[in-house]
């Protein structure tokens, strides 16, 4: 809660916020204070005072905000390190509303308000420039499709003065930020903050939310961790699967027979109302934005009565583009872009083979109030972020490949830089394929490989627990160390079916021909993913890039069925 006053705060005392996640290294904390020339900190605690103070030499600090008590008398003559309650005291002393509301009018919307930082996939960070209308015009256009309306039908979801969420993103995530903090704020709403995002499954219960703002990552897990609580009793691993089938079948149907609307009203009262209610049992939205969402995993969701509606956008746009409305959700797109908001579609990026008849595919070009101007001094790489069009229009080039239908919706394929072009010239979207994995009991992630080569292969995370259960019901033995565990020919066979599995959802040159196992999982904490839960595709490939080697040293397929 601290962190959403201190935010408002300078905000509304014309400050410049940007923000550093508790996982930034040092040299990363000295860049992201040094590069905006930062003049105060505001820390959590004393652990991130000191990581602050450990490079505050190389820095131009006039203070540090410490938002919990000091526990010790280490910092008691620095005038430069106050704590929440002494900002609060000298706020008092000093304060006069007529002389701040008269220095407030005198405020411009194009002031700038935020410098947001690019979570850096790739390269050195680059801080994206958000003025107050920027900031502003995203919440207003968002709340507008999720807030509500009067041509709004009164049972769709909606986010108004009633709406209780659970927030657990960081908050230096500018989707958090915007979704989870600014409109709710606007909205009316109650935010409440999980004690980490460790312990979300406790806090849902507890506090009954009616929305919750994620990432498809998280997502991810929660249905994994559903799953895997059944597999712990045989029969009611039997009833869940039996369940999720039905869900699955429901959600595909164009007009569900009668047949299957009782299948579904039996899957609800036997497995999906006990899911609801261990979430506390209020929740009539989920949002997923910052990163691509398995049409599969959506669809199971919106079948346990969990409707998850699927957005995108990206820093630059304060962040959100598009997202879905609860009114005409269509699953496996991210939505018409928001009102207000201009786009257009750049097809010279692509090749012939990626078109069809039905709508433009291409990089999405986007205009509008929310769009920033451009990055904090960087001015060659702000022009080559910008295009213009016949009439001197700026639109920001986003670095991703869409699909626009006749219908207004977008598809998401792929960033451009990440599209894997083999040897034969055809492009291969990864996000689909990695995507599809999400609803795989025995694979945990995903990602795809072969840029240049002759075929797609992919380096797979194996789902550890779903194993062993599964092993366990068929008295196999699985070794215990997790390196032999990647290369049992049982655990093979298992993914190798799984592979099978998915192949048979796409094209044959964008089948997995080939994968290895490999024995960690990507997480922020071994730098293989961004604090946002994006993979890191270059340092993954890195880490294992002798196993990229053998599965294209030959035309032998080891764990992996050929084609």
């Amino acid at each position: 809660m601290e962190w959403a006053l201190s935010d408002f705060a300078v905000l509304a005392a014309g400050g410049v916020v940007t923000t550093v996640y508790k996982s930034s290294s040092p040299d990363q904390i000295r860049y992201l204070l040094d590069d905006p020339g930062a003049s105060g900190v505001i820390v959590e605690n004393e652990t991130l005072l000191e990581r602050v103070l450990d490079v505050g030499d190389d820095l131009a600090l006039e203070f540090i905000v410490v938002l919990d008590d000091l526990e010790s008398d280490e910092y008691a003559d620095r005038e430069d390190i106050l704590t929440l309650a002494d900002l609060y005291r000298r706020g008092a002393e000093r304060f006069e509303r007529d002389e701040y509301e008269s220095w407030l009018d005198e405020r411009d919307t194009a002031d700038l308000a935020s410098l947001i930082y690019t979570s850096g996939t790739t390269g050195q960070p680059k801080g994206v420039r958000l003025t107050h209308k920027n900031l502003r015009s995203n919440v207003n256009q968002t709340y507008r499709r999720y807030g509500p309306r009067p041509d709004k039908d009164a049972d769709d979801p909606t986010i108004d003065d009633e709406t209780q969420v659970v927030s657990f993103l960081p908050l230096a995530h500018v989707f958090e930020r915007t979704c989870g903090h600014f409109m709710l704020f606007a909205a009316g709403g109650c935010v409440a903050y999980a004690e980490s995002p460790e312990t979300l499954t406790e806090d849902l219960p507890a506090v009954a939310p009616d929305s919750m703002t994620s990432v498809p990552r998280v997502y991810e897990k929660l249905y994994d961790g559903i799953r895997e609580r059944a597999a712990q009793d045989e029969a009611k691993a039997d009833v869940f699967e039996w369940a999720v089938d039905v869900a699955r079948r429901y959600q595909a149907a164009d007009e569900p027979s009668d047949e299957l609307e009782g299948e579904l009203e039996s899957a609800d009262q036997l497995v999906f109302a006990e899911i609801r209610e261990s979430m506390g049992g209020n929740i009539e939205s989920l949002i997923s934005g910052g990163g691509s969402l398995s049409p599969e995993l959506c669809r199971l969701f919106h079948g346990m009565g969990l409707p998850i509606y699927e957005g995108y956008g990206m820093t630059e746009a304060s962040p959100v583009v598009a997202t879905n409305p609860p009114a005409d959700t269509r699953i496996g797109t991210i939505g018409p872009a928001l009102s207000g908001l201009e786009t257009k579609i750049d097809s010279s990026v692509v090749s012939d083979d990626d078109f069809d008849d039905e709508g433009d595919i291409g990089e999405l070009l986007i205009r509008g109030p929310n769009v920033t101007d451009g990055y904090w001094n960087k001015p060659d790489a702000t022009e080559g972020a910008f295009t213009k069009d016949e009439d001197g229009n700026r639109w920001f080039r986003t670095g991703d490949i869409v699909h626009e239908r006749p219908d207004g919706y977008l598809e998401f394929r792929e960033r451009a830089k990440q599209l894997v072009v083999l040897s034969t010239g055809k492009n291969v979207a990864p996000a689909p394929i990695e995507d599809a994995f999400a609803s795989v009991d025995v694979v945990e992630q995903c990602l795809v490989v072969g840029d240049g080569e002759k075929f797609v292969g992919a380096l797979l995370v194996p789902n550890v627990d779903a194993l062993r259960s599964r092993a366990e019901s068929e008295d196999v033995t699985l070794p215990d160390d997790i390196d032999a565990l990647v290369e049992d020919e049982w655990v093979l066979e298992q993914v190798d079916a799984a592979v099978d599995d998915v192949n048979e959802a796409f094209e044959s040159y964008e089948t997995i021909k080939q994968f290895r196992l490999i024995p960690e999982e990507f997480t922020e904490a071994n730098d293989l993913m961004t604090p946002t839960m994006k993979k890191k595709r270059s340092k993954i490939e890195d880490r294992y890039d002798h196993l990229v080697e053998e599965i294209y040293a030959d035309d032998e397929t080891v764990g992996a069925s050929s084609d």
